[in-house]
């Protein structure tokens, strides 16, 4: 019963990073700017970070299962 609550956690967290890094990943391959008025290679690294972190995160839950 209490592991219903940490799957969805984990799932969130999971998509979430996933497709941040998805969306990253396109947008830096079109040298399209990841966030307006940055750097593009601080902003591409901010946000690449904060997608592993989240799947971090999300992989963290799976293992408390």
């Amino acid at each position: 019963m209490e592991s219903g609550p940490t799957i969805f956690t984990g799932t969130v967290f999971a998509l979430f990073g996933g497709a941040l890094l998805a969306w990253t990943a396109i947008r830096v391959r079109h040298r399209e700017p990841v966030a307006h008025d940055v750097s593009p290679v601080a902003s591409a690294t901010l946000a690449t970070l904060a997608s592993v972190a989240a799947l971090a995160v999300g992989m963290w839950c799976f293992t408390r299962l």
